[in-house]
């Protein structure tokens, strides 16, 4: 019996030694991976895991309560040049003609931001809110630059409204939705994710998009790209494609950029730019090598603007900027992206490489109406609201100082010109010039239309 009590015990030990060993090591490794083990289990189902993690129904629910429709009416003088021959002029017919689109709201008490390309030209504006109720707009602001506008309604109630997230922390790879009012459907709503930050697609305006694959066709428009908690990050822009539908890939104004114009409008009345002023460009595979410098990644400042806050910060030709603030920066996209977030008067941070070493300066940003050009030995700067007035035009750069030999004997007559367009482009303002310029020949013919100060229009050849 004793023996058998002995046995008993020697057993029950050697049990809990092996369990003990087990716990310890082997479910420890099991443990340990069963984080990645999961995974097998949703393998081959493209949207599986994302579709039983991700909560897309309460995200949809809250947004499709804060996107409108917005109804544009355009009046347009129709001629007819046979019936005026016969019949003399008579005006032309006016037509009206109604186009559509989306709008998101930002405020309790009414305010919408959408497109401004979706309003633009409207002799009347009507809202309809999800709940069907129709509303007519006015228009607070617009930045067409940024293809934002800003329109007021006055509802009898509370309106649901949108929160802005910040889309600088925007992940690619992200779920997202789309919500707007695809040729006319109210309320639709389409899920993807972010395929890109900071797109470049060469616009004259915006050169900082969130790329998406989320469905986004004519109507949507101005409407609403949010993240999975039903956050704003993005308004509804444009398509990339050729049939004027969707066939993969959507863009959207950031939400920081969208904010800061909105809230520009409301409290100076139009958008405060800041700049930088630096000219240059991003460092691809052949742009270092030709160059001759390590780094792979960065701005490269190939010029600084005088009289900017760069050129008081010290920056120089040369430099690589690597980091505005806390962002990254890559591209010019990304820099530009995160200086339209900004004020002139706005202090950044930035830190760049001169001569393989890491440096950081502070910089504050000045008015874009301050800083200046130089193209083939003429300095630039911009036009002010007096000289739009005096030479009835809308956009154009000023001619500020003549340092072109050639041009030297001309001086007088430049001096104070307006230069309206180059190469047949338009020349709104010293920082399109500017990039008009990083992309041509310096040694090559440039065709210049000028509006002299005497109001005549000449084109020559520098």
């Amino acid at each position: 019996m004793k023996r058998i009590s002995s046995l008993f015990l020697l057993s029950l030990l050697s049990g809990a030694t092996t369990l003990g060993a087990y716990k310890l090591f082997i479910e420890k490794d099991n443990i340990s991976n069963s984080i990645v083990t999961q995974a097998p289990s949703y393998y081959g189902k493209s949207v599986g895991l994302a579709a039983e993690n991700i909560n897309f129904v309460d995200a949809a629910d809250k947004a499709v309560h804060t996107v409108v429709h917005v109804k544009n009416v355009t009046i347009r003088r129709v001629s007819n040049p046979i019936m005026e021959f016969f019949y003399g002029s008579r005006g032309g017919q006016q037509q009206e003609q109604i186009g559509t689109g989306s709008g998101v709201i930002i405020s309790e008490d009414g305010y919408i931001v959408t497109n401004n390309h979706v309003i633009k030209d409207a002799t009347d504006l009507e809202i309809t809110l999800n709940n069907k109720k129709v509303y007519k707009a006015k228009l607070i602001g617009t930045d067409s630059k940024m293809d934002i506008a800003l329109l007021k309604i006055d509802a009898d109630e509370k309106l649901p409204y949108s929160t802005f997230a910040d889309s600088d922390q925007v992940k690619v790879g992200e779920w997202v939705l789309a919500v707007g009012n695809p040729y006319n459907l109210t309320s639709t709503v389409t899920a993807g994710i972010v395929s890109a930050k900071a797109r470049n697609l060469d616009t004259k305006g915006i050169q900082s998009f969130i790329q998406t694959d989320a469905a986004v066709n004519p109507g949507n428009s101005g409407g609403a790209l949010v993240n999975t908690r039903g956050e704003l990050i993005g308004i509804n822009t444009m398509i990339s494609s050729q049939t004027g539908s969707y066939v993969g890939y959507s863009f959207a104004v950031p939400s920081n950029i969208t904010r800061k114009i909105i809230e520009d409008i409301m409290e100076f009345g139009n958008v405060q730019r800041g700049i930088l002023g630096v000219e240059g460009g991003e460092l691809t595979g052949n742009a270092f090598k030709e160059l001759g410098i390590k780094d792979t990644e960065g701005f490269y400042i190939k010029k600084v603007n005088k009289n900017s806050g760069a050129e008081k910060a010290g920056l120089k030709e040369g430099d690589i900027i690597k980091k505005l603030d806390n962002q990254k920066i890559s591209t010019f996209a990304e820099l530009s992206g995160y200086i339209n977030t900004k004020r002139p008067n706005d202090k950044i941070v930035v830190t760049y490489v001169r001569d393989e070493e890491t440096k950081t300066v502070p910089v504050t940003l000045v008015k874009n109406d301050i800083i200046s050009t130089e193209f083939k030995g003429l300095e630039l700067e911009n036009i002010t609201a007096s000289d739009k007035k005096n030479f009835r035009i809308e956009f154009g750069v000023k001619i500020k100082e003549v340092t072109n030999e050639r041009l030297k004997q001309y001086e007088d007559e430049l001096n104070g010109s307006i230069i309206l367009n180059i190469d047949g482009e338009n020349a709104t303002d010293v920082e399109t010039v500017s990039r008009l310029l990083n992309d041509k020949n310096e040694n090559s013919g440039t065709s210049v239309q000028i509006l002299t100060k005497n109001r005549q229009l000449v084109r020559i050849i520098i």
